[in-house]
C-alpha cells in the first residue's frame, strides 16, 4: 500500500457510516409499523367476531386487547345484520415520531343470536 492511500479506509467507513444507520433505522421503524398493523387487523377480526355473536362491548374490546394486547381502542357500530369493528393504536416509529395503526374487520351477525 502505498504511503498516501493510508486511512482511504478509515475515511470512507466514516462517510457511509451514517447512511448505513439511516437505513437501520427507516428498517425497523417499517417493521415496527407492520407488526402493529398485522396486530390491529387481528384485533379487529377477533372483535368482529365476537361482536357478531351478540358478545357486549365490553367483551368484544376485551377479544380485541387479547390479541393486540394493551393500547389498542375498539370502536363497534351494528346496523342492518351487520356488525363494524375498527381498531387503532399509536405506533412509535422511532426516530420519525408516530404513527396510528388501524384496521376495520364487518362481519355479520349470527341468525341465532344476534348483534347484541
Amino acid at each position: 500500500m502505498e504511503r498516501r492511500d493510508q486511512g482511504t479506509v478509515t475515511v470512507e467507513l466514516a462517510l457511509a457510516l451514517p447512511a448505513v444507520i439511516g437505513l437501520m433505522a427507516v428498517c425497523l421503524a417499517v417493521g415496527s409499523a407492520a407488526v402493529a398493523q398485522v396486530g390491529v387487523l387481528g384485533a379487529a377480526r377477533a372483535a368482529a367476531r365476537a361482536a357478531a355473536l351478540g358478545l357486549s362491548d365490553a367483551e368484544v374490546e376485551a377479544a380485541a386487547v387479547a390479541v393486540a394486547g394493551g393500547g389498542v381502542t375498539v370502536s363497534v357500530s351494528r346496523g342492518g345484520g351487520l356488525v363494524q369493528v375498527t381498531c387503532g393504536r399509536r405506533v412509535a416509529l422511532a426516530p420519525f415520531g408516530s404513527g396510528v395503526a388501524s384496521a376495520a374487520a364487518t362481519a355479520v351477525c349470527e341468525p341465532a343470536r344476534g348483534c347484541g
